[in-house]
């Protein structure tokens, strides 16, 4: 089985459940395989925004019915949590739409909205309109950088693979040199 055929029949699953636990990264890889053919941009992008509004919407479910749990067992998110709130307090359009383009907030903001008075209904339609503006913007961004990597590299073979031979040089040398500063001496 080539990757051409695993992409088509497995790479929209793939995407939906990386999507769902996180995304960014699959996503662009999978706009970038649109680009070049292997997938469909309309098909991937639909993916993703079903992944990341499943994800989010579970996760919501998880703080609304599971306070307690949030609150005792994750110690280690309550300051982040409260954090959340804060800006909910101020912000609740812009961050209920916005929580999933930075890092940081996207796991944690679903689990803490869900903690908070924020309705579902209110919460269904904002994260409705987030994952759908994500999955566009992250979808036609890794299908454009495709385009620009094609060109770029066309280019830029020979740049390129000089400029990472040096890379590895300089990286060899300079561990060479550190580990020899840094042995005892007789």
């Amino acid at each position: 089985m080539d990757l051409t055929h695993m992409l088509s029949s497995y790479g929209y699953l793939a995407l939906f459940i990386g999507t769902f636990l996180e995304g960014e990264t699959i996503l662009i890889i999978a706009g970038f395989a649109a680009y070049n053919g292997h997938m469909s941009l309309p098909l991937a992008i639909l993916s993703a925004f079903l992944g990341s509004f499943a994800g989010d919407q579970t996760a919501f479910y998880v703080g609304r019915y599971n306070k307690k749990f949030l609150e005792t067992r994750l110690k280690k998110w309550e300051c982040r949590i409260e954090k959340v709130h804060r800006l909910l307090e101020k912000h609740q359009v812009l961050v209920l739409i916005s929580f999933r383009f930075f890092y940081g907030f996207r796991n944690i903001t679903p689990f803490a909205v869900g903690t908070s008075n924020i309705s579902p209904l209110r919460f269904f339609c904002l994260n409705g309109i987030g994952a759908g503006i994500w999955a566009v913007a992250f979808g036609l961004g890794g299908y454009y950088l495709g385009d620009v990597l094609e060109h770029f590299l066309q280019e830029a073979k020979w740049w390129v693979a000089g400029g990472l031979m040096a890379v590895i040089v300089g990286a060899w040398c300079f561990k060479t040199i550190r580990s020899r500063l840094r042995a005892p001496r007789c």
